[in-house]
């Protein structure tokens, strides 16, 4: 199924894709592959905004079931998206494109906080932003932070680039005959409990009529692919 013409998206970014193949961290030549991606859709006229996980550093769930309180794991985990959002930024400023990062936690040494209206300026500048922190608070996840951003941006679709190339109706690594969507309606992802995004996420971009595009970032322009309405990729969306 091929995408139509977006103006405006938010790119979801899970923490660990920026390992590449390392066990843990960021691999600053794979940020600088996904950054060039992202430099490629830009000079096609789309305006971008960007989310990144921090598993690669850290995860406030795992924290917790290992006896961590919940709350500040999740703000350690915060602060992880706040460090890949650096990394993600110096990678796009040193190809040239402007960046701002905007921190729902205020961390004004480092970042901006997010201010809306400063960010859909930015956005008509022709700059990336970045949104880190998630939501600023804790119990939600850097998903439910993403499609909240594309809610307030007026984003026309949400691409989460993952290490899947889509959604399977159970894990293609474990179950090799997983049955893949090529469009599927978020209600249906949310009554199986399809493993796309949280149910906060998906139900938020339901409300929102904002596309969610599930596709393999680890491929080497594939998001270009996607974007030509090529390659492989899962689209959640209102059931025609």
């Amino acid at each position: 199924m091929s995408l139509p013409k977006f103006k405006r998206i938010l790119l979801k970014l899970s923490g660990e894709v920026l390992m590449g193949n390392q066990q843990y961290g960021i691999d600053p030549e794979f940020v600088a592959d996904l950054a060039a991606e992202v430099k490629a859709a830009r000079e096609t006229g789309l305006e971008i905004c960007l989310v990144i996980g921090g598993g690669n550093i850290f995860r406030g769930l795992a924290g917790a079931a290992k006896g961590l309180d919940r709350t500040t794991g999740d703000y350690m985990g915060m602060l992880a998206t706040v460090m890949n959002a650096l990394a993600m930024q110096n990678a796009l400023e040193q190809l040239g494109v402007p960046t701002r990062v905007q921190s729902a936690i205020p961390m004004a040494t480092v970042c901006e906080p997010y201010i809306r209206r400063r960010a859909t300026r930015h956005l008509e500048k022709e700059r990336v932003v970045i949104f880190a922190a998630g939501t600023g608070n804790p119990f939600f996840t850097t998903d439910t932070g993403a499609a909240l951003r594309a809610a307030e941006m007026g984003c026309d679709a949400l691409l989460k680039g993952t290490s899947v190339d889509g959604v399977y109706d159970a894990d293609p690594k474990t179950h090799p005959d997983a049955k893949h969507y090529e469009t599927v309606s978020y209600d249906t992802v949310l009554t199986k409990n399809l493993k796309v995004m949280d149910a906060t996420a998906v139900a938020l971009c339901r409300e929102n009529a904002i596309p969610i595009v599930v596709f393999s970032i680890k491929e080497r322009g594939n998001l270009a692919r996607i974007l030509a309405g090529e390659g492989t990729q899962t689209i959640v969306q209102e059931e025609a």
